[in-house]
């Protein structure tokens, strides 16, 4: 497992034991970001009208299309690190 993965694998652990829950457009920066390093591009179809959480995730996965993995969890960590020091909403 390369440095960057344990990191990884460390915000997500570390995610979950944040004091104060982050604000929704957080949470799918979260998301978008766990996605693309996990899993790379969006895939599937885009949610309809009816699924408005499930539409904003598709969308902000989407919006980080051609991001390398590597980027992406190096962002996930530096955003969890934020939230755990206070630094982000």
């Amino acid at each position: 497992m390369t440095e960057i993965d344990q990191q990884f694998a460390q915000a997500q652990n570390d995610v979950t034991q944040l004091t104060e829950r982050p604000g929704n457009l957080t949470l799918l920066r979260l998301y978008a970001l766990f996605k693309q390093g996990s899993l790379g591009d969006v895939q599937g179809d885009k949610p309809g009208f009816t699924d408005i959480a499930g539409k904003y995730k598709y969308e902000a996965w989407a919006a980080l299309k051609g991001t390398p993995a590597d980027d992406a969890k190096r962002r996930y960590v530096e955003l969890v690190y934020s939230l755990r020091r206070g630094d982000a909403d």
